[in-house]
């Protein structure tokens, strides 16, 4: 990872725990083992052995059906290879040598068979479909609870459209492919083997025939695995932007209709599909050779079959003893059939395969991805107080970055104040308070909360007592208190009430015909900004947090409405630290201490009296804010005298 702000100095004499370097220097050496384990994981993934044995871990409690098919499976191929030798007995012994008794006998061999392989092959079915989709089911399970752990640095590098076509599509690939293969893929080999070794007791000369017809189809299979193997791996790229694409074309559909922007979206989204298109066309169309491949290679040892099998029948004088009867010419032709057909169900089998190879290669892609965010192996579980101390801190969300974002960033702050922090875009006041609930981790230096550094914390611990409102306020499909009580899943009504008081929420709750029970659909579309971060504080308020963070998240709420948030949370939650982003200088001006941040650096500090004495910068924003608002002001007075006049 990496660092990323500026100087900066310590905001008060408030006395911290000393310097834990011991936990500082441990944390670190864990992040370099995390992310030497990732770049060998990274390095293996593509290997065969690698993704099964990745992919295995998810058959869990769906094992037994996994075995139970391929050995039913087995019975099935087995007693269908015996089929055709015990119909050539029958028309041997039976129908050519005019034996009713033998007719009958092979007659009844020949039904049982039937009906166990039918049975069998039913059995087979279930299992099979059973234990694929079990395995799909724990799949989809294993990957979304490894996205719920990761660190927003693992999250930025896969996109949400691609995360949703790992959890879908590409798990569905899996899923027939294990299907084919556990069933089909046993199958078919099993009757090959079978069918050849008894087409060997029949006539070796001529079974001979199978055993060049199988390397030649082998061969062109595998050239043209060669081939699309690429070209699939692209398609499900392409399906990433396309998710991608949907997502923030749903996310964002009221400013696309605003602006008139539909065609335009949908420009964009027909050509991603048209790429899909034309890949998926290109690599069906070389797949298609499979079909007269097969064909060929099934005439060609059919036609060899037949026309060997009658010389020597005729040689014979349909003479087992001397040669070979019709019978056996007919078993040898069923037999020929069978590993043809085998042949292709292995071909189609091996056409899913690789398909599916780049959908396994990606699933295991997020398995095997190491979060760079983990509890240490003795975590401190108690969070004494909600002082922060950003010790040297320096933030980079690659390695590989050059600039950090936040870089040597050096300040205390004491438990239970108020800190404003503001700056421009791109500043990096995000970053830096999304280090303390380790969102993202430090890359160099410490950053100690209650006088510990936060690696040492449960990161669960951690958490619950940073409750952080970031800029996009997410609500969740669920009634009001639904999503109140994700704070707090345990909250009475009226520590739900409370809290809503304290973020001026209740208020236009009261007035929903439902009150709290009042339904709010997903993203929190039925409600306006203002209301949902009102929502969205309440509901960090529950957490009962030592330390609170407001991410500009009043942006959309009036002056007088923010100064009541404010001093409900000053007056409520006195011994709670709060951290305080805005754009508006009204915000954060009676806070105890004010950071100016740019270019990821603290450019300035103090309180909002010291900083008009000591910052050109924050005396101009103030100056420019006043103005405006004195001008907003006197518009509003003017307006009012002409209504009155009128």
């Amino acid at each position: 990872m990496s660092a990323r702000n500026d100087a900066a100095r310590t905001i008060d004499n408030t006395p911290t725990a000393p310097n834990t370097a011991s936990g500082e220097s441990a944390a670190r050496a864990a992040m370099a083992l995390v992310a030497a384990d990732q770049e060998k994981r990274d390095s293996e993934l593509a290997k065969p052995t690698h993704v099964i044995r990745t992919l295995g871990h998810s058959l869990r409690e769906y094992k037994k059906e996994s075995l139970l098919t391929p050995a039913t499976v087995a019975v099935e191929a087995i007693l269908e290879m015996i089929i055709p030798t015990v119909m050539a007995l029958l028309i041997d012994r039976g129908i050519t040598g005019g034996s009713m008794p033998k007719v009958w006998q092979y007659g009844a061999i020949l039904l049982v068979c039937a009906i166990v392989s039918a049975v069998a092959g039913t059995l087979a079915g279930r299992y099979s479909a059973v234990a694929a989709a079990g395995f799909a089911k724990n799949l989809r399970h294993d990957v979304f609870k490894k996205v719920q752990g990761f660190s927003f640095t693992n999250i930025d590098r896969f996109s949400t459209g691609s995360i949703i076509t790992r959890c879908t599509t590409d798990i569905t690939n899996l899923q027939n492919s294990y299907q084919m293969l556990i069933r089909v893929g046993v199958r078919a080999p099993m009757l090959i083997i079978v069918a050849w070794i008894l087409s060997f007791r029949i006539s070796p000369s001529i079974s001979m025939i199978f055993l060049v017809a199988i390397p030649i189809l082998g061969g062109g299979l595998i050239a043209i695995a060669a081939y699309v193997h690429p070209i699939f791996e692209r398609t499900f790229h392409l399906y990433d932007a396309l998710n991608n694409d949907v997502d923030e074309n749903l996310q964002g559909i009221r400013v696309v209709k605003s602006y008139n922007r539909e065609n335009h979206e949908i420009g964009k989204f027909s050509r991603i599909s048209q790429l899909i298109y034309k890949n998926f066309v290109k690599a069906e169309h070389t797949l298609s050779f499979n079909a007269p491949l097969m064909d060929g290679c099934i005439y060609t040892t059919l036609l060899l079959i037949s026309w060997l099998g009658a010389k020597q029948i005729v040689a014979s004088g349909n003479n087992a003893a001397l040669g070979m009867t019709t019978g056996d010419l007919t078993a040898l032709i069923a037999y020929a059939l069978q590993i043809m057909m085998s042949l292709m169900m292995v071909s189609m089998i091996f056409v899913l395969i690789i398909i599916s190879q780049a959908s396994a290669e990606r699933v295991c892609q997020v398995l095997q991805e190491a979060s760079t965010v983990t509890n240490p192996d003795k975590p401190l579980t108690d969070v004494p107080d909600g002082s922060i101390e950003f010790d040297h801190v320096t933030f980079r969300y690659a390695k590989t970055a050059e600039k950090p974002v936040l870089d040597d960033i050096d300040i205390k702050i004491p438990s239970g104040a108020v800190v404003g922090i503001i700056g421009g875009t791109g500043s990096s006041k995000s970053s830096l308070v999304q280090l303390i609930p380790r969102l993202y981790d430090v890359t160099e230096g410490s950053l100690k909360v209650g006088g510990h550094d936060v690696r040492d914390y449960d990161l669960t611990l951690l958490r619950d007592q940073v409750a952080v409102v970031l800029q996009k306020n997410v609500l969740f499909s669920g009634t009001i208190a639904d999503n109140l009580r994700w704070g707090n899943p345990n909250a009475t009504d009226d520590e739900v009430r409370r809290a809503a008081q304290i973020a001026q929420a209740d208020g236009f709750v009261q007035e929903f015909p439902d009150k709290y029970d009042t339904w709010i659909e997903q993203g929190g579309t039925n409600v306006s900004g203002g209301q949902r971060q009102r929502l969205c504080i309440a509901r960090a308020l529950l957490k009962k947090p030592k330390i609170l963070i407001l991410d500009d998240s009043t942006s959309a709420v009036d002056t007088k409405t923010d100064y009541l948030i404010r001093q409900g949370l000053r007056q409520d939650i006195p011994q709670t630290t709060k951290i305080i982003i805005a754009q508006r200088l009204s915000s954060v001006q009676d806070a105890d201490m004010i950071l100016i941040m740019k270019n990821g650096a603290i450019a300035a500090k103090g309180t909002h009296d010291e900083l008009l004495q000591t910052s050109d910068e924050y005396r101009a924003i103030y100056e420019l804010q006043t103005k405006n608002h004195a001008a907003g002001i006197d518009e509003h007075a003017q307006e009012t005298q002409e209504g009155d006049a009128r």
